[in-house]
């Protein structure tokens, strides 16, 4: 391949990509007005200044988008939260700031909140991007809570305790998120992070007895 040919296939490349990454902003940002169920790929061209038959090059369906948007914004988390463990050596304060990196990251970033709550927009009525992506995604969620799980086992959990208190740590997270979120958090006249940070005081507390 002459050095012509090789330059003008990378500017090919190049320029592909551009064009996805466009395609994905304008997704996120359609995803984040509208949600899964009320957008359509048509939108999603239409804020990117493409025609619906550009988007399929890149994408078959909407939800094929929404993954990629949703994958990426999972892979955000998991670069706060390892920042936040490698930051420290003790297993106790390594507990913690998985922890509160993983609320802080959701706290900082509502829309990215809404993004991995895709499965209850329009109600309590569950809805997935198909299975495969479903578990992917699941998976690499799963990943940004693995150093509670590290730390509580290195703390003297068994690895079925260690999977619950990953488990409570992600659903009281969940939970102070969704209130902060809504503004419901304002009845109780405290703030979602000092909540967060006594439920993983009291989690610290129980692993030190044992």
């Amino acid at each position: 391949m002459s050095e012509g040919s090789a330059e003008r296939k990378r500017g090919r490349y190049a320029a592909t990509d551009a064009k996805r990454e466009g395609i994905l902003a304008a997704a996120r940002t359609v995803f984040e007005r509208e949600g899964l169920d009320g957008a359509s790929l048509r939108a999603i061209a239409a804020e990117a200044g493409y025609t619906p038959a550009a988007l399929y090059f890149h994408f078959d369906s909407k939800e094929a988008l929404y993954a990629e948007v949703l994958g990426r914004s999972i892979a955000t988390l998991q670069a706060a939260v390892d920042a936040a463990v490698a930051a420290v050596a003790i297993p106790a304060e390594r507990f913690s700031a998985a922890a509160l990196a993983f609320f802080d990251f959701y706290a900082e970033n509502p829309r990215d909140l809404d993004l991995g709550f895709y499965l209850f927009r329009g109600g309590m009525r569950p809805h997935g991007l198909g299975r495969e992506r479903d578990r992917a995604l699941n998976e690499a969620l799963e990943a940004t809570l693995a150093p509670i799980r590290e730390a509580a086992l290195a703390l003297g959990a068994d690895e079925t305790q260690a999977d619950l208190i990953m488990a409570d740590a992600f659903a009281h997270a969940s939970g102070v998120l969704l209130l902060a979120h809504t503004r419901r958090i304002r009845m109780f006249g405290t703030s979602p992070r000092a909540l967060m940070e006594r439920h993983v005081e009291t989690e610290l507390d129980r692993l030190l007895r044992r």
